[in-house]
């Protein structure tokens, strides 16, 4: 295999990895180090603004669409939610391909750029009393900017960290992907929890619930500054060496039909991993206010608790993905959901707060086994040249069809059934699909990327 050999970077940029023989990669520990605090602080972004806006959902209803049915507001706002991810995957098909023709980091920069315009432009929306339709119509076109950016985020941040890691620690680094997605929500939810505490709820109608969102615009300058500053991969310099000019297009089409075993992998995978996340992270809080009636701030507190335990634990079910592989530890989590999804459930309705705490608990723990395994599982499915733009579509597909939908979904099937108990079964069934796609995959723990050269530590002095 060729060695990867990157772009000479800056003088005030460390030297990327460097060839040490003709079939294996040195990587640089300082720079890797570097690409997966970027990557980190892009997918913690996106998640800050996911979060707010899940654990807002009830004052946005009141702020952007009609006064009502309180249900009928808060299916409108989880509309508004999930209609970004119907875009997602238009992203992944002009982000993806993107970023496999000119480069991961460039493509990751513009990622960047249009998240945090997409998140800092709804803190600036005028309400629904104020302007009328116009208002939900804003936040529409918003929310379909961010849909349309992230269509190009997770899948480039997962490939950009899993094309600088060593094979034998690929599982460690992509979990702190998942750590800064962590991040973003306890400091999106940890915002709102305080606002709630502290303003009135007039005050939170009026002006607070802006404020999580203005927040975006630093935070994007910040996660640009940092990826402008790194260099491309070493395994895409590679690829690029392959020919004497510029890489040539991969055809949208061979990313599909050429891979696409794979791609139904990926969906199958992303299924599992994106409802039981969605479900626990982002509709949990709401569920526990608007259908079991309990106390907003104890409620978000609880989450909260829940998300710290997840990234205390993420970095060493990281590095346990690396010593026993990658699918022992998806498969426990699928089977974990199947088993315990309706007990779980039973003890949070039951409403006490050691209850509640610990129903979330164990789905929060059963659901790091997905946050720490699927960012170095999903990249090693596809070969480098088209990697990005396999995995962009594969992920996008299966999160506007399934994660992204969850909390409409479930919330839609309550409220036609009555049944309080639609999240666990929801969950159940998204575990036997992911059950079924890592019974088909190839462990990946410890073995070079597709197409890739074997990537080293250096040898220790």
């Amino acid at each position: 295999m060729p060695t990867a050999t990157p772009t000479a970077p800056a003088a005030s940029v460390p030297a990327p990895a460097r060839p040490a023989s003709p079939e294996v990669t040195v990587t640089d520990p300082a720079l890797v180090r570097r690409a997966v605090k970027a990557a980190a602080l892009g997918n913690a972004m996106e998640w800050f603004d996911f979060g707010v806006y899940s654990y807002i959902a009830v004052t946005l209803g009141k702020a952007f669409f009609p006064s009502g049915n309180p249900t009928a507001q808060l299916l409108a706002t989880f509309g508004a939610f999930a209609a970004a991810f119907l875009v997602r995957p238009l992203g992944g098909m002009v982000f993806g391909p993107l970023g496999d023709r000119i480069g991961r980091q460039k493509v990751l920069a513009l990622t960047m750029i249009m998240m945090a315009a997409g998140t800092f432009a709804i803190g600036l929306i005028p309400s629904y009393a104020t302007i009328g339709v116009g208002a939900p119509v804003l936040l529409l076109a918003a929310r379909l900017v961010q849909g349309f950016s992230t269509g190009g985020e997770y899948a480039g941040a997962t490939t950009f960290i899993a094309e600088y890691a060593p094979d034998k620690k690929r599982g460690f680094f992509g979990s702190w992907l998942e750590f800064g997605t962590l991040a973003g929500y306890i400091g999106g939810a940890g915002l709102v929890t305080l606002m709630t505490a502290l303003l009135s709820t007039d005050d939170l109608l009026s002006w607070g619930w802006r404020v999580p969102f203005l927040i975006a615009g630093p935070m994007g300058i910040i996660g640009l500054y940092l990826r402008m500053r790194l260099e491309e991969t070493p395994a895409f310099a590679a690829e690029l060496e392959k020919s004497e000019a510029d890489r040539p297009k991969v055809p949208l089409r061979e990313m599909i039909t050429g891979q696409w075993r794979n791609l139904l992998l990926c969906v199958g995978l992303v299924l599992v991993f994106n409802v039981t996340d969605y479900m626990l992270l982002s509709y949990m809080p709401s569920y526990l206010t608007s259908e079991l009636k309990y106390d907003e701030t104890h409620g978000l507190l609880v989450v909260l608790g829940v998300m710290a335990l997840m990234m205390i634990v993420q970095p060493f079910a990281g590095a346990l993905t690396d010593r026993i592989g990658r699918r022992p530890v998806i498969a426990a989590g699928c089977a974990g959901f199947l088993a315990l999804s309706v007990p779980a459930l039973l003890l949070i309705r039951q409403g006490s707060l050691f209850a509640i705490a610990l129903g979330m608990g164990a789905l929060g723990l059963l659901l790091v086994c997905f946050t720490a395994a699927m960012p170095a599982a999903l990249p090693a499915l596809f070969p480098t040249r088209v990697r990005y733009g396999s995995l962009s579509i594969g992920f996008n597909i299966s999160v506007s069809l399934f994660g992204g939908t969850t909390p409409l979904v479930v919330t839609a099937l309550i409220g036609a059934t009555g049944n309080m108990m639609m999240p666990a079964y929801y969950m159940m069934a998204a575990a036997v699909i992911g059950g079924v796609a890592v019974w088909f995959m190839t462990e990946s723990a410890g073995r070079p990327l597709p197409g890739s050269a074997p990537a080293v530590e250096p040898a220790r002095r």
